[in-house]
């Protein structure tokens, strides 16, 4: 299981959620608490809306708490919303590709989770994508194309309508599958923070959100300070939405 978080809220340093935070998500890359491996050595990524709107973005294969230049950008690089992602791989090589967020447009994206029993139903997923939104894959996770998806959907129009049918379709694609889809994920515009958490069995995996620092919003997969009256769980089948201090819940019924 990987980890992820994101902010919302005034501009302040990365850092402040990926380093200095006691379970920061460098912390929980070594050490996770929620999940079944502790550790997250697969990759890991950033991404980030500055001033005029631009997405930067910086992915590579290491280690989070082994690249230096992650330590040096995270200290230098101020955003008021940004994605972050260390990886356990599940499906899909160790490779830049694959390594989170993925970005299109105005959007990034980070997953945790897997969708069912995907190297059976890689194939019939990806042909349901138009040419567009196929033209756009470069790697072989689940958790790419389940961007893609969203985005192919109607993304930009609706964000919870998207969630909605693309869960739906995952639904009735592996519906014959033993095995779960689990769904633990954030998604920004540049403008707001989306969280979604789903699964068809009711496990879905951990994710939180929280007012932190100056009254912005955390999501996180585990909460990364030990103030726990703060942290809230995302609900299942739940799509957060928030926008600097405010936080909406929504249920999505698939």
């Amino acid at each position: 299981m990987c980890r992820l978080a994101a902010w919302i809220g005034s501009e302040v340093a990365i850092e402040d959620v990926l380093v200095k935070p006691p379970h920061s998500l460098i912390e929980q890359s070594q050490q996770a608490l929620e999940a079944k491996l502790a550790v997250n050595g697969d990759g890991f990524g950033f991404s980030w809306y500055g001033d005029t709107g631009k997405l930067g973005l910086y992915r590579d294969v290491l280690p989070a708490w082994t690249d230096g230049n992650l330590l040096s950008l995270a200290s230098m690089i101020k955003s008021k919303i940004f994605l972050a992602h260390v990886r356990a791989s599940t499906f899909g090589q160790v490779s830049r590709d694959n390594c989170h967020p993925f970005t299109s447009g105005c959007w990034s994206f980070a997953h945790n989770g897997q969708i069912a029993d995907f190297g059976q139903f890689k194939r019939k997923l990806e042909t349901t994508l138009s040419d567009d939104c196929y033209s756009q894959r470069s790697g072989s996770t689940d958790s790419e194309l389940l961007f893609l998806l969203l985005l192919d959907h109607g993304l930009d129009k609706d964000v919870k309508a998207a969630c909605t049918s693309v869960l739906k379709l995952i639904k009735e694609t592996t519906g014959e599958s033993d095995k779960p889809t689990r769904i633990a994920a954030v998604l920004s515009d540049g403008s707001r923070l989306y969280a979604l958490r789903y699964s068809s069995d009711t496990n879905s995996p951990s994710l939180y959100y929280g007012n932190h620092l100056d009254g912005g919003v955390v999501v996180a997969s585990e909460p990364i300070d030990n103030d726990s009256e703060k942290w809230n769980p995302v609900g299942e089948s739940s799509l957060i939405i928030a926008d600097h201090s405010n936080v909406a819940s929504h249920s999505i019924v698939v």
